[in-house]
């Protein structure tokens, strides 16, 4: 059998299927799993890269039954049971196209960026989905600051430093929240001729409220926990355009040196290519044993499966969903095995839980809703507890430790190409001189 895609859903149904009377090969296009729900630490620099992020090899040698493989699944026989993967240039032989037969599949190939049609505007304001989406948010906010403090010595003043975040989810708010702190606590004391402090941090969010999923009591507290770190939160504001140096809301344009993008997600395209029903987000539309309609042997999970709680709320697209899921799908092939019968998917919500910044977060536990230091504590708690390898966790906390003691950030890199770093310098002078 074959798993595509090494995120949550992948990873777990893998190891419910390992050391077991199968035949497993993963494929994923990237060597290492990453845990996404802190990407945006890495995004602020808080984290580095390989504190959150482990190889698939690794995670899964223990398993003799289950073989690794790097490639992206392009196209799927769903007739013939054939997968298929690009041409093999990187041996050399670019005429070669892979095939992979299967008995029983697997795709867990997650989400990417929405855009709602707007494919101009993914250079402009990049999403947080990967480990490189991370890096580049990171190069971004970083150099925002050094090129202020490049462009006050020499022109004696300081240009506003303006950090728009278009969506008003729990990655928007994430970041939001973090980037106040870089700004007022991080960086307040590290530059010559600027003031970080000064910076401003706005969360444009296009419905009436931050955090539309939650409950409207935890809704509200985010907003105001949101307000009394330093954020300007402004819901009802559909963004009309995006350009390298300002966001446009009707006709208000707000100037903004690094904007960021959080307002929505779209299953991967693998799904649409499958030939069978999708929702408007290109979730495959799956039976209640996660399979294809007319193919029992194909499971779909995680972000890619449009799914339905027995109450008719949508499965969220969240880690604990992806993880039972891939449960669910290794022990149903398990009990082909083995010929005992199916059962129906049932979703454990075990809640939700969104940081807003340093002590401060929203937690819905069913009937327990807790807002500020205890929520935070509980998110910290649960996101580390979730992350692969013993290692991963103890870094994590040592990290956190001492961001919270000494309020400082460790992975403050600026990684790329320098001649950007002039090229954006030259470009910042430029809207400069023409403004004024």
């Amino acid at each position: 059998m074959v798993i595509v895609g090494g995120g949550f859903g992948g990873l777990y149904a893998a190891k419910t299927l390992g050391n077991k009377p199968v035949r497993v090969s993963l494929i994923d296009r990237k060597n290492h799993h990453t845990f996404q729900p802190l990407l945006y630490q890495v995004a602020t620099a808080g984290l580095s890269p390989g504190e959150i992020a482990m190889p698939i090899r690794g995670i899964l040698s223990k398993y003799r039954n289950i073989e690794v493989l790097l490639g992206e699944v392009k196209d799927v026989d769903l007739k013939n049971k054939i997968l298929h993967l690009p041409p093999n240039e990187l041996a050399g032989d670019p005429g070669e196209r892979g095939e992979i037969a299967f008995d029983y599949l697997i795709l867990a190939t997650g989400a990417s960026h929405n855009y709602f049609g707007h494919t101009e505007w993914q250079g402009l304001a990049p999403g947080l989905k990967t480990i490189e989406d991370a890096t580049e948010i990171r190069r971004r906010v970083l150099l925002a600051f050094e090129l202020a403090e490049r462009y006050a010595r020499m022109e004696r003043q300081q240009n506003p430093i303006n950090f728009v975040i278009v969506g008003g989810g729990p990655t928007g708010v994430e970041l939001a929240g973090t980037l106040v702190e870089i700004a007022r606590r991080v960086l307040a004391s590290d530059f010559r001729h600027i003031d970080p402090k000064r910076a401003r941090v706005i969360l444009v969010e296009a419905g009436p409220r931050v955090l539309s999923a939650y409950p409207e009591d935890l809704s509200h507290s985010a907003e105001r926990q949101l307000r009394h770190l330093g954020v300007e939160v402004r819901v009802n504001a559909m963004v009309t355009n995006i350009t390298r140096d300002h966001v446009e809301i009707g006709t208000e344009r707000i100037p903004s040196a690094v904007t960021l993008w959080s307002a929505g997600v779209a299953a991967s395209s693998l799904g649409r290519r499958l030939g069978v029903p999708t929702d408007r987000a290109g979730r495959v539309l799956v039976d209640p044993d996660l399979t294809i309609p007319g193919y029992s042997n194909v499971f779909v999970i995680g972000d890619l499966a449009s799914v339905k709680e027995k109450n008719g709320k949508p499965v969220p697209g969240v880690a604990p969903a992806a993880i039972q899921m891939g449960k669910f799908a290794g022990k149903t092939i398990l009990s082909d095995v083995h010929g005992k019968p199916r059962k129906a998917f049932e979703y454990w919500d075990k809640g939700s839980l969104a940081t807003i910044g340093r002590a401060a977060a929203v937690a819905d536990l069913g009937k327990i809703h807790l807002s500020g230091f205890l929520a935070w504590l509980s998110w910290l708690f649960v996101h580390v507890f979730f992350l692969i390898g013993f290692k991963n966790r103890v870094l994590v906390l040592l990290e956190w430790a001492w961001s919270y003691i000494t309020f400082q950030r460790g992975a403050r890199l600026i990684t790329g190409n320098s001649d950007y770093i002039v090229r954006e310098d030259q470009a910042v002078a430029h809207e400069t001189r023409k403004v004024s």
